[in-house]
């Protein structure tokens, strides 16, 4: 089976798009479509150009297809079923993981092995793009790019299998379940998916940069960010008389407003730590003390070390707030993913990459975040490194990740595969 032949189709649309010998797009009716503009066109290896001026059509095919088709963690299998497809379309031998979904698949030979990592998942979000290839599933979009980062990974998985002699292994891992804490990379690593691993390196989409800007940055680029859900009773009772009951709706208030004050005075100031409540139920009746309450919230830190500390540090604080409420508590406390910190080196590996796909001005810098990305499970066993992946246009709103209007420039797809396969020979030599 050929890369064409293996072209997955948008339901209802018989036939989908192919690439001509130019690399022009051409709709089910034979009508040409303009060409996807290579920003690292000519900067080689002679394989990786022919491979994308053959198949820059297919690349945009595969990826309005995924985002056509989105599935939440852990429950990806269609993407899985396609990525597979069409690796074996490329003679290669890709191995589904354990759970069902997700797909490690090595290329070339040899002790020294690099890995490449996508994650897969979508978000359980509604779009409101209006783009002709938006979601056909309710409630699921690709709002964050994953769709991009699967499709990247995928034509750079297959660009490198024609070439002609690679110095080492490249090892592609699809990985699913990003969104959900505490991540399907602990699954993956489970799996052994990094075994033999030296280095691994990863990208993600970024609306703030426009597209041909890559952003790196050595150290973190993520935070750590963990779950609280606190749950509280009390025997309930009439708002007339407090002084009989416990009063939860009085103490879920003391949590709520003097904890993350608390953690203010016990947590280094510049650890960028920040507890966010996010979701608060308790009661019905204005006249009746309830009997449940829950709280939740999502408590995030830069730092590493600090992030080590929190867990006991928020139990003891919620116990000697309340307790002289008097309301029982239960509390969960779900530690989710690392900070993301890419290791010097490996940091100056990607960097060399980037600037051989690109041209030395697409290297951009990048501040750290306070959102989560499981990718830092990987760099607590391996060195690596992360960046991001610039997605805007260049022209009009930038719309953000994680929101129903998010959209990417269809560009960012071959200066990704660039990037991805030029990280992996510098990272290899």
């Amino acid at each position: 089976m050929t890369v064409l032949d293996s072209r997955p189709e948008k339901p209802g649309e018989p036939g989908g798009s192919r690439a001509d010998s130019s690399g022009a797009m051409l709709t089910e009716s034979g009508v040409s479509m303009a060409p996807l503009d290579d920003l690292g066109e000519g900067r080689g290896p002679f394989w990786l150009d022919e491979w994308l001026k053959a198949h820059a059509g297919d690349v945009v095919a595969w990826r309005r297809h995924i985002h056509a088709n989105p599935e939440l963690a852990r429950r990806e299998y269609g993407t899985t079923e396609l990525v597979m497809s069409l690796l074996r379309s490329a003679g290669l031998a890709p191995k589904v993981l354990p759970g069902g979904t997700g797909v490690v698949c090595d290329i070339g030979s040899g002790p020294a092995c690099v890995a490449l990592r996508a994650d897969m998942d979508a978000l359980p979000l509604t779009e409101a793009t209006g783009l002709p290839f938006s979601s056909t599933v309710d409630g699921v979009a690709h709002a964050c790019g994953h769709d991009l980062h699967t499709t990247v990974l995928l034509a750079a998985g297959m660009a490198l299998a024609t070439a002609p002699e690679l110095p080492g292994r490249v090892r592609l891992l699809f990985q699913p379940a990003e969104e959900v804490m505490p991540g399907g990379a602990l699954d993956a690593i489970d799996a052994g998916a990094l075994d033999g691993v030296d280095r691994i390196f990863g990208l993600h989409c970024d609306p703030r940069l426009q597209v041909g800007q890559v952003g790196t940055r050595i150290g973190a680029l993520t935070s750590a960010a963990d779950l609280i859900e606190l749950r509280l009773t009390s025997p309930g009772g009439h708002t007339s008389r407090p002084h009989l009951t416990a009063d939860l709706v009085h103490a879920l208030g003391t949590v709520i407003t003097q904890l993350p004050a608390l953690l203010s005075r016990r947590v280094d100031p510049r650890s960028g730590t920040v507890l966010v409540w996010g979701a608060v139920h308790a009661g019905e009746a204005a006249n009746a003390v309830p009997q449940d309450g829950l709280l939740r919230g999502t408590l995030r830190t830069a730092d590493h070390e600090t992030w080590t500390t929190l867990e006991p540090l928020v139990a003891s604080s919620i116990q000697s707030l309340l307790a002289p409420t008097g309301v029982g508590y239960e509390l969960n406390y779900r530690r989710g993913v690392p900070p993301v910190v890419s290791e010097e080196d490996s940091t100056a590996l990607m960097r060399a990459g980037v600037e051989a796909a690109l041209g030395e001005e697409a290297t951009a810098g990048t501040e750290q975040s306070s959102g989560g990305e499981d990718f830092g499970w990987y760099l607590e066993h391996v060195p690596g490194a992360f960046a991001r992946l610039g997605v805007w246009s260049g022209e009009g709103a930038m719309r953000d990740l994680h929101q129903p209007t998010f959209e990417a420039d269809e560009r960012a797809l071959l200066t990704g595969i660039r990037v991805m396969v030029h990280t992996a020979l510098a990272s290899l030599a």
